[in-house]
């Protein structure tokens, strides 16, 4: 396969242009054909392409006559990586140019070199007066697509503004000390050498570091000493009040990242258990707790049903549900493309499905911690609030807190600038 980065890209990003599958995914598989040293770049240019869609897809748009046909979407994927690079990058705009016009020659769309030429080279000559008419235009502004702009308005009106603005920004890597193996103290000192960090605010066990490094080559890696998790992610296992003997259920587990925590926040709890519905993902679950020398039962099943199940009730369980993602937006900056406003009502129906499945095996006076990474009430408060009113066993536990914003039923945090990403808790506690 081509060793040319910005073909590389276009073959990351034009499934996705196409509706196909995710980044994360797409990243992966074509990461494999890049050589080591270009791997950050395009990891720069297939996330920040995406980060900056909404905006290069309006400049793209004033740049055409016609727009790109269907068969030619690596096409549209190279000029959008093109733009990119000229108004996002410090790449001189004529090296841009003249690697992304090569890529489309390796792509042997050779009928289309002489229209990605000329487009390019128009925004490189033309910028200002190409951007300015866009001024006004909400969707170039904010860098959001109308829908999401227009909903954050609706429920957020004090606070729209700086989600918006936290969104466009890449995510700070965020470190969770394995407090079995050391203090945040004593791992903060080891990683000083290799790259600084600053303690975060509201875990107790997290690491927020001043770049990103590859991971793997940080000390304690391969012996579980610490795991990649956002500081908002951090924050579940404390609000679980675990107890020693108790029977735990993770739902919706993969990647880990809660479950390993809870592991490691109680090591004396009775049975341990975690639900995924795809095998692959649930197999990202077994590596974590691997290298993290953990251990749980791992179910792979809907959490929706209780064919999995054998009947024995948890005393807490984590129910993360599947959700918008749009408190994650800095680190899958896809949702601004993939993300539709009809998706809402179906996943809050989902998550409605998966609530009451796993309120049954709950048992009385036990306590489940109801969590999403979206932003938007209809999955949030408004579910919580229409549970508790379907269900009278359910007493909601507010969360007192020096984070997030109250509300209601549960907590809500905004993404935030260098800092943690948006996230939703609520408490529920099932009446004897």
């Amino acid at each position: 396969m081509s060793h040319n980065i910005r073909t590389l890209a276009a073959r990351a990003l034009a499934p996705l242009l196409q509706n196909k599958g995710s980044l994360t995914t797409k990243f992966t598989a074509i990461e494999r054909h890049c050589p080591a040293d270009d791997r950050a770049l395009l990891r720069e240019l297939c996330y920040g392409t995406l980060r900056f869609y909404p905006q290069l897809n309006k400049i793209l748009s004033r740049l055409q006559n016609h727009p790109f046909k269907h068969r030619d979407t690596d096409v549209r994927a190279l000029a959008l990586v093109g733009l990119y690079q000229i108004q996002h990058t410090r790449i001189p705009a004529h090296a841009a140019i003249y690697e992304t016009v090569e890529a489309c020659k390796e792509l042997k769309k050779s009928n289309a070199v002489k229209l990605l030429n000329a487009i390019l080279r128009r925004f490189q000559r033309e910028q200002a007066d190409i951007i300015a008419p866009l001024s006004s235009d909400e969707v170039y502004r904010y860098n959001h697509p109308e829908w999401m702009i227009a909903k954050l308005k609706n429920n957020w009106p004090e606070h729209w503004q700086a989600i918006l603005a936290a969104n466009n920004e890449q995510a700070p890597l965020t470190l969770r000390v394995n407090r079995r193996s050391s203090s945040r103290e004593e791992f903060q000192q080891q990683l000083d050498p290799i790259v600084a960090s600053e303690q975060t605010q509201y875990s107790a066990h997290g690491l927020r570091l001043a770049h990103s490094v590859n991971v793997e080559l940080l000390p304690g890696y391969q012996t579980g000493a610490f795991s990649v998790q956002d500081e908002a992610a951090q924050l579940a296992a404390e609000l679980l009040d675990l107890q020693p003997g108790q029977n735990v259920l993770d739902a919706c587990a993969a990647p880990g990242g809660k479950l390993s925590h809870i592991l490691e926040a109680e090591p004396r709890l009775g049975r341990v258990e975690a639900v995924e519905l795809e095998s692959k993902r649930a197999e990202r679950i077994s590596e974590n707790l691997a290298r993290l020398r953990l251990h749980a039962t791992l179910h792979i099943g809907d959490a929706a049903e209780q064919a999995w199940w054998d009947g024995t009730e948890y005393d807490r369980i984590l129910l993360d549900a599947p959700c918008s993602a749009t408190g994650v937006i800095r680190k899958n900056p896809d949702i601004k493309y993939l993300r539709k406003g009809e998706d809402i009502h179906a996943l809050a129906q989902i998550q409605a499905d998966i609530l009451q499945n796993c309120w049954a095996m709950l048992k009385p006076g036990g306590k489940l911690l109801y969590a999403t990474c979206s932003i938007f009430p209809q999955e949030n408060e408004r579910q919580i609030q229409r549970f508790i009113r379907h269900n009278t066993d359910a007493q909601h536990l507010p969360i007192e807190a020096e984070w997030g914003l109250e509300r209601a039923f549960g907590r809500q945090l905004f993404p935030q600038k260098d800092g943690h990403d948006g996230f939703y808790y609520a408490l529920l506690e099932k009446t004897e």
